[in-house]
């Protein structure tokens, strides 16, 4: 059995409550992928996109609704180390990746680092938008797992002031007949690393050039890191602290809340709050 085949069986097999299951349900709850999708399946050389690349490989082949999936890197400007690894890892998991070129890096290396990251972060995301556009998709899939959900719900509200969250899919705002989705919605960042250990597999961490050069391993933990501390610390006490936060997003109780935004339009809990006294 060639490795990777062996890697697709742990996910079907060894993995497959942690994994494959839940990937699955995600897509089915969540309705994230339809007859006769064309998925573009964005690959940033981490483990989670490579995990998400090769969960729709079995999809497409094994599922039972027919789509098509491309995968796509963007290089936004990886060193040639970094680029090589992610080559060398679409080799090895039998992915047919194709990689375009960008300069991102290069146009955000004199901005300042506070911002540099949201920068970049939005350049990619047009750069894949287009690039999905010109590939003929409909969808854009992104590697994101339940963790990230958790950690940007509290970031959003100590950091934003406001309770929102990284929603399962989304429709682009400027990319008419585009949405995003994020089928590994549901899969625990733990058992991520679990799969990638037990099929000793190196991906990239971080390639980004801003990290490159500014970490000294004594500089300020990234706030997403501070939050990630903090949920480790609250599951010592509470091991089911995370699914709660995530359960609590889908369960708000609108007559608790002191007011609420949507499509822009802010509401003030006093603005029916009489017509809704029932004594």
């Amino acid at each position: 059995m060639e490795k990777y085949q062996e890697i697709e069986r742990s996910i079907i097999k060894k993995y497959r409550k942690e994994i494959w299951s839940k990937f699955v349900h995600a897509v089915q709850e969540y309705e994230l992928i339809q007859e006769n999708d064309k998925v573009m399946v964005c690959i940033s050389g981490g483990k989670d996109s490579f995990l998400l690349a090769k969960c729709i490989q079995e999809l497409v082949k094994h599922g039972k609704v027919p789509f098509e999936a491309c995968y796509v890197v963007m290089n936004p400007g990886y060193n040639e180390k970094n680029k090589n690894l992610i080559l060398e890892n679409a080799t090895i998991l039998n992915i047919p990746i194709q990689m375009f070129e960008s300069s991102i890096f290069e146009s955000v290396s004199n901005i300042d680092l506070k911002s540099a990251c949201y920068l970049c972060a939005k350049m990619r995301r047009g750069y894949l938008y287009h690039k999905a556009k010109e590939l003929g998709c409909n969808k854009i899939a992104l590697g994101h797992h339940f963790d990230d959900v958790i950690e940007t719900t509290l970031l959003s509200m100590f950091y934003g002031s406001e309770i929102k969250t990284m929603m399962p899919k989304l429709h682009s705002e400027h990319f008419e007949g585009l949405e995003l989705i994020r089928p590994l919605y549901l899969v625990k960042e733990s058992d991520i690393i679990a799969w990638q250990k037990a099929n000793e597999l190196t991906f990239l961490n971080c390639a980004c050039r801003f990290t490159e050069n500014t970490s000294s391993g004594h500089g300020e933990i990234s706030k997403r890191q501070e939050i990630k501390q903090l949920i480790q610390n609250l599951k010592k006490v509470n091991p089911s602290v995370d699914y709660n936060i995530f359960k609590a997003l889908d369960n708000v109780n609108l007559n608790c809340i002191l007011g609420r935004k949507k499509n822009g339009v802010y509401k003030n809990f006093l603005e029916d709050y009489d017509q809704n006294n029932t004594k």
